[in-house]
């Protein structure tokens, strides 16, 4: 159908203004085109949408439209505060299934791979034991499994929490890629016989959590735009400069996390082993580099995928869903340490050392455990990661670089003289 546009400002490049139910962007030179970003007819749409416009315009450019001028025949789709955006050349093509659609089809990928990931806990895993029969394993793989099914709760929820839900999900992925790698590693190089249905199980359950945050992030097209995010292709659509005031912050979270990963790969578990006569010794086990190839590969892949994806989650807009990103990405090296303080009260088997059971008798020899100092330099790595990721979740977005009086006001006199982010009135009207 046939609708009005109302341009209320212009800057060098773009222009902002009002359709039927819905504020937008406009290329300045491609007036007659659909918007390539909108939002909806709301208060929030309104401040969101000026916002992203501030942005991405030429300082100094921006001026108000000296009257608003009807843009006659422009085609877009008739819309309701639900509908999805008005379709633009320069986005990728809208999936074929309605974003919430896509959505719950992505959870219930997401709620099979937790199903999948907790039957995985109590067949053999690797060498013959089961997750559930070693409680640092286990520690592990419970944590991974409860953030998929927060995933998994938000993306069935709907908007707006799907972008968070999926960006959690995402984060878990990418870093625990490299752990079931690493547990592969064992049975790749020292033989498929000791892969136990429950890897096969727990690596089914990463494929299944995996498809469905990436179907939930690839079918909300609506959301993309909804949050003010400028109309580019791929991952840069997403990203853009930090206000001063989270420079620092998220510089740091980023240190933080390449702090972790280089303590991630030293040894962590510290065993001194005593005799009847006084003989002592101290060993240290789980130097990532200490293992077979495989397994080496994998724990490299987790040290590269946290500095990674927390990167990324520092450029992310809003900053709130960078956090969702870094929160995923964080939830396994907490699980890491966990599993590590469990492990101190496990019993040492003298095995571990090449000694046999009766030449432990024989000589007397007890075994005490415990953590190396970079396990705990690991821990404060991961402990900074933590509060920053909090403040992420919570900090308030900047405000915009120009503001301007509401432009489809009723009264604009009365509107002329705001100076922080634009206001809406009790009522709109879009432009006829």
């Amino acid at each position: 159908m046939l609708e009005h546009v109302s341009i209320a400002y212009r800057g060098a490049n773009y222009a902002i203004g009002q359709g039927p139910q819905f504020y937008g962007i406009w290329h300045g030179a491609a007036l007659q085109s659909p918007p390539i970003e909108w939002w909806p007819l709301t208060p929030e749409g309104w401040s969101a949408a000026w916002t992203r416009f501030a942005a991405v315009e030429v300082p100094g450019t921006i001026g108000p439209v000296p009257q608003q001028q009807p843009m006659s025949h422009v085609t877009t789709p008739a819309l309701s505060t639900e509908a999805s955006p008005p379709a633009s050349p320069s986005l990728a093509p809208a999936p074929v299934s309605p974003p919430q659609t896509a959505a719950r089809i992505g959870a219930a990928l997401v709620g099979l791979g937790v199903v999948l990931g907790i039957g995985s806990l109590f067949p053999a895993y690797v060498a013959g034991a089961s997750l559930a029969s070693q409680p640092p394993n286990l520690v592990t793989h419970v944590s991974y499994l409860a953030a998929w099914s927060l995933s998994a709760v938000l993306l069935a929820s709907g908007r707006p929490r799907v972008w968070g839900g999926a960006l959690l999900g995402l984060g878990v992925s990418a870093v625990t890629l490299g752990l079931f790698f690493a547990d592969l590693g064992t049975p790749l190089s020292g033989g498929a016989h000791l892969a136990g249905a429950g890897l096969l199980l727990g690596v089914f359950g990463w494929l299944a959590c995996t498809a469905g945050v990436l179907l939930a992030l690839r079918s909300t097209p609506a959301l993309q735009e909804g949050n003010g995010l400028i109309a580019r292709r791929g991952l840069r659509r997403h990203l853009g400069r930090a206000a001063n005031q989270e420079i620092v912050p998220l510089v740091a979270l980023v240190l933080a996390a390449v702090g972790a990963a280089i303590a991630f790969a030293p040894a962590w578990d510290s065993f001194r082993l005593a005799t009847a006569n006084g003989v002592s010794q101290v060993v240290t086990l789980g130097n990532a580099f200490a293992n077979p190839g495989p397994v080496i590969a994998g724990d490299v892949f987790v040290m590269v995928a946290l500095v990674a994806v927390i990167a990324v989650a520092a450029l992310w807009r809003p900053t709130f869903l960078g956090g969702a990103l870094a929160a995923g990405a964080i939830v396994p090296m907490v699980a890491q340490a966990i599993s590590a303080l469990v492990m101190l009260h496990e019993p040492t088997s003298p095995l571990q050392f090449g000694i046999s059971q009766a030449q432990a008798s024989q000589i007397g020899l007890t075994i005490g455990a415990g953590l190396t100092p970079m396990f705990w330099v690991f821990c404060a790595f991961v402990a900074t990661m933590v509060l920053l990721c909090v403040w992420m979740l919570v900090v308030r977005e900047p405000a915009p670089q120009h503001s301007a009086p509401y432009p489809f006001a009723p009264n604009p006199a009365a509107t002329a003289s705001v100076t922080g982010p634009p206001g809406q009135p009790a009522e709109s009207q879009p432009a006829g």
